[in-house]
């Protein structure tokens, strides 16, 4: 039976389209499920409504400034890892955010590096790191999706060469589901591959 890996969920609020993108496109490359907010007053509805795991929080926003979203955030959710996204950080904001229980910063203009040691510091700090057996989910999907698209073959076609549907097939490659060992092997004749090739570098 196959198990439901849950993505982990965030929330980014930030006005500027270029950082909105930028993070989006990382954070999902990493196996996170991606949300985007351009306007931080409706940040509390979100919030009410989606269940994240972590919120990256922009600070100087017209309309209404970080901290005073992250007020109305916290009237709504008290545990949601929050980090600060900020280019001009002052003892002041640093003090406030920390009331608040903002967990971390994330100064402007930052590396992907910077960005991806921040989210791992803030989950592991919430007890929300993934686990290796999600970490290898992700691998295996990622190299069957890779090995599909370079033998240039639709979902339709694997499903019908290896009598797995194109349902279960699609959520194997996007991490939602664990992949049998039978499975495994239909699907490594299918790409003309060693199983042990779909687990890439894990």
């Amino acid at each position: 039976m196959a198990s439901p890996v849950q993505p982990l969920r965030v929330l980014v609020i930030d006005d500027e389209a270029a950082i909105r993108e930028l993070l989006e496109t990382v954070l999902q490359r990493d196996g996170y499920e991606v949300t985007t907010l351009e306007d931080p007053t409706r940040a509390a509805e979100v919030v009410r409504e989606g269940r994240f795991h972590l919120c990256l929080l922009d600070l100087m926003m017209p309309r209404q400034d970080g901290l005073e979203t992250l007020q109305k955030i916290r009237k709504i959710d008290r545990d949601l890892a929050v980090v600060i996204i900020t280019g001009y950080p002052s003892l002041e904001t640093a003090v406030e955010s920390m009331k608040l229980d903002a967990l971390d910063y994330l100064r402007k203009p930052f590396t992907v590096e910077d960005l991806r040691a921040v989210v791992e510091r803030v989950l592991k700090k919430k007890g929300l790191t993934r686990t290796p057996e999600e970490q290898l989910h992700r691998v295996l999907g990622e190299t069957i999706r890779n090995l599909r698209k370079e033998r240039d073959l639709t979902l339709k076609q694997m499903a019908k060469r290896t009598g797995l549907s194109v349902s279960l097939l699609s959520q194997i490659e996007r991490a939602e589901s664990s992949a049998s060992i039978s499975s495994l092997y239909k699907i490594a004749v299918a790409l003309d591959a060693r199983v042990q090739e779909l687990f890439g570098d894990f």
